[in-house]
């Protein structure tokens, strides 16, 4: 998937946090409240055209209600936990909304991110008010859940046991990040600064001085983040995550030359290769085998795991608490039901 792609989902899907919230149109029906504040029914209707707007079949009546019912009910549990974070005086500030504005801008060019606005039929500063709302019920979460989730020696313990194959290599794993600078002008440059290198000299000359700045002990992910002229990586760091040996065979000779012979924490390049010039870093590797418990980034791996784990189960039970405190009205809920003649 790429990253136009994926940004795009993350729009619609802020969308959605947001309850597609803006104001109603005059005479727009109430589909539902929460502690009185009402949620319409174009909000729904907004998102569930896109949801489905690339579905190969059309949903029967029954199913489209159906869908809808589910889009109301993540709108309505969006609601609540915005109301909590109000009460709880939990906000987000300008700084943190212009940030995470800024990251996901980075995502496209000007002309695409106009035309991703425009299918979610949302101005710069409507997208501002969704993040805002994001931010804050995360915020919200951090606040009562972040604190409260501890992993025991024992439960890492237990799930390597029970997962002991997920940790075994049948070959060498490695795990990297690079930062690529291409000669060719780029039509989407997804760094942090739009920075863009024309022209082979150009390129290499901004590879050397990248390469010259981490030398000097500049962070790579955030140089990687900064200038990295690769879509698929430059706002991850530059990193790829772990991939086993044999990937390395779809890879440029000199690339991989330089891969298999690095230490961890080394960094090598510039490397040039048909696509531009390469700076890596390798992170890790792992040898083929069954890695073992005693491996301190094997337990941390564990523990970051459980530890979401526990999250997701915390989140859940936190909003199930937070929706039996508030007071929920779903009208078209009701409506179905009457319109289908089911008594109380």
């Amino acid at each position: 998937m790429g990253t136009a792609r994926r940004a795009g989902l993350l729009l619609a899907a802020l969308c959605l946090l947001a309850g597609c919230r803006g104001r109603p149109e005059a005479g727009d029906e109430v589909w539902a409240e929460v502690n009185g504040q009402p949620i319409y029914r174009a909000q729904v209707e907004k998102f569930y055209a896109q949801r489905t707007a690339n579905v190969p079949e059309p949903f029967s009546p029954a199913e489209a209600q159906a869908f809808k019912l589910r889009v109301l009910g993540e709108l309505i549990e969006n609601e609540i936990l915005w109301q909590k974070a109000s009460q709880a005086g939990v906000q987000a500030s300008d700084n943190e909304v212009e940030a995470r504005f800024q990251e996901l801008r980075s995502s496209f060019s000007n002309e695409e991110f106009g035309r991703q606005l425009s299918a979610q039929q949302m101005t710069p500063d409507e997208l501002k008010d969704v993040l805002r709302r994001d931010i804050a019920i995360q915020k919200l979460l951090d606040q009562y859940l972040g604190r409260r989730i501890d992993v025991s020696s024992s439960e890492v313990a237990e799930f390597y046991q029970q997962h002991r194959n997920e940790f075994r290599f049948v070959e060498t794993h490695y795990r990297v990040a690079y930062i690529l600078v291409t000669p060719g002008q780029e039509p989407e440059v997804r760094n942090l600064r739009n920075d863009d290198a024309v022209g082979d000299a150009a390129a290499r000359r901004k590879a050397e001085v990248i390469l010259e700045r981490l030398r000097a002990g500049d962070d790579f992910s955030e140089m990687a983040r900064n200038l990295s002229e690769d879509p698929a990586t430059a706002l991850q760091g530059g990193e790829m995550g772990f991939f086993p040996e044999s990937a390395l065979l779809n890879t440029p000779a000199s690339l991989r030359v330089a891969v298999m012979a690095m230490e961890p924490g080394q960094v090598v390049g510039p490397i040039r290769t048909d696509k531009g010039y390469y700076i890596v870093k390798l992170l890790e590797r792992q040898p083929a085998g069954q890695r073992d418990l005693s491996d301190p980034k094997l337990q941390q791996t564990v523990q970051e795991r459980l530890r979401r784990q526990k999250r997701q189960l915390l989140e859940v039970a936190f909003t199930e608490r937070a929706r039996n405190q508030a007071h929920v009205v779903n009208h078209l809920a009701r409506q179905i039901l009457e319109a289908n003649r089911v008594g109380p």
